[in-house]
């Protein structure tokens, strides 16, 4: 299935990932999230001071935070035709802020990127973890797919763990 990635970097911020493999993760989150029809995902690059703004203006959290997800539609949403493309929304990443988080937690850049955009793209898809139950399913979630993309090395389920607090979307 073909999807649409729209992939934008702010002037001086960079992936630690290629933008192919960008690409190549969220397609194989979508493929086994079981999305049945083409969907348009846009993916931001920011500075800390972007993200932070962001997170004031939509979450009232005057502070950066690593990734915020903005939904737009769901694939299984009744009103779209058959066949329509899915516009599932908006994934804003801030690659300093992972970064020193990689470092925080023992972890690769790449890899924390990786953790970050499925984090964010599961959200799209309706994933949260506003409670225990949600957030142990959206771990188990992540860590079943971040084991089937090439990442630098295995992801801890510490390191999942800990984005129950950081209170990212």
């Amino acid at each position: 299935m073909e999807h649409e990635y729209d992939l934008s970097c702010e002037e001086g911020v960079a992936a630690p990932i290629p933008d192919e493999e960008i690409c190549a993760d969220c397609d194989l989150v979508l493929e086994h999230e079981g999305v049945g029809r083409p969907c348009m995902v846009s993916i931001s690059l920011v500075s800390e001071e972007r993200i932070r703004a962001l997170n004031d203006a939509w979450r009232d959290v005057d502070r950066a935070t690593d990734v915020i997800s903005l939904e737009c539609e769901r694939p299984d949403d009744p009103d779209l035709a058959p066949g329509e493309p899915c516009e599932l929304g908006d994934i804003v990443l801030a690659p300093a802020y992972i970064a020193r988080q990689a470092a925080e937690f023992g972890t690769t850049e790449a890899d924390e990127f990786r953790l970050l955009l499925t984090h964010g793209l599961l959200h799209l898809l309706g994933h949260d973890h506003l409670d225990e139950q949600e957030a142990e399913a959206m771990e188990a979630r992540e860590e079943e797919l971040l084991a089937l993309m090439p990442c630098d090395r295995p992801i801890d389920h510490v390191v999942l763990t800990r984005h129950r607090e950081d209170g990212d979307a």
